[in-house]
């Protein structure tokens, strides 16, 4: 819904409203509408904004098919401040406003009961997960480079959006931000960097970094390239004790979808 021509999803109004009158025909009686908003947005206009559009089309839909519409889904699409001098969203006002097209629109047409749904995952996990990484590698070449023990099979967004993660280099946070840095990981990627320019502390090899805000979008974009096993989670209670709540995974691992031969039946893959 942010810019509809450019993307692979969804129907035009017209098809839309084709749409519903093709499953009418076919027996469907109940319907839904379901949108795929912009994501990350950190204003407090957007959600409700594209709400009232949504809204609006339920109506058209149903003055023109007649259908019988029992839900609306927003989808996603409020968002995070990932850099830390930035203004968080609203969710009260987000949702007082979002209330008021609500009655504004869909309820003196008749659809005051169509249940609302939304996808806010990011704004719920994105803040409470952080990818902890160690320094292994220095490198001075044209630029300085830090190496860690993570990369972009832990944590996509950089490498595929170019997007800004906030970093904390461990027993350093007050120290000057003098050194220019790209961190980086261990594909054979260019991409493959958590940051480019960025300003941090001296970072000495063994330091702790941690990558913040990778609640959302961290372990469930991960993958395997290059061969990387994907880390361990670790849950950190309101009591101050961690929790191993998914173990890393092993060469075993890797191999157990390709092991269709029984070639390696007996062969160890414990890490020695």
């Amino acid at each position: 819904m942010d810019n509809p021509g450019e993307a692979k999803y969804g129907f035009t109004k017209q098809q839309m409203i084709e749409g519903f009158k093709i499953l009418q025909q076919k027996g469907a009686k109940y319907f839904g509408i379901h949108a795929f908003l912009a994501s990350n947005t950190v204003t407090n206009a957007y959600y409700p904004k594209l709400a009232a559009e949504l809204f609006e089309l339920a109506v058209e839909l149903k003055e023109k098919t007649g259908a019988d519409i029992r839900y609306i889904n927003l989808s996603g699409g409020v968002g995070i401040p990932y850099r830390p001098d930035a203004e968080p969203n609203d969710i009260l006002a987000i949702g007082n406003a979002v209330r008021e097209e609500f009655e504004q629109i869909l309820v003196p047409a008749g659809l005051g009961e169509v249940a609302l749904f939304t996808e806010l995952g990011r704004y719920m996990l994105a803040p409470y997960g952080h990818l902890v990484t160690t320094a292994i590698h220095a490198k001075h070449i044209y630029k300085e480079y830090i190496g860690l023990d993570a990369c972009a099979a832990n944590l996509m967004r950089p490498a595929m959006y170019g997007s800004y993660h906030h970093i904390t280099v461990l027993g350093k946070e007050n120290a000057p931000c003098d050194h220019k840095y790209d961190i980086t990981g261990g594909l054979c990627e260019n991409n493959d960097k958590f940051a480019i320019d960025r300003m941090l502390p001296k970072i000495d090899l063994g330091d702790i970094l941690v990558i913040h805000d990778t609640g959302a979008h961290g372990f469930s974009m991960g993958y395997n390239y290059n061969g990387k096993l994907r880390s361990a989670e670790v849950l950190l209670k309101e009591n101050g004790t961690p929790q191993l709540i998914r173990r890393a995974e092993t060469p075993q691992d890797y191999f157990a979808t390709f092991d269709f031969t029984g070639l390696f039946d007996d062969y160890d893959f414990t890490v020695k």
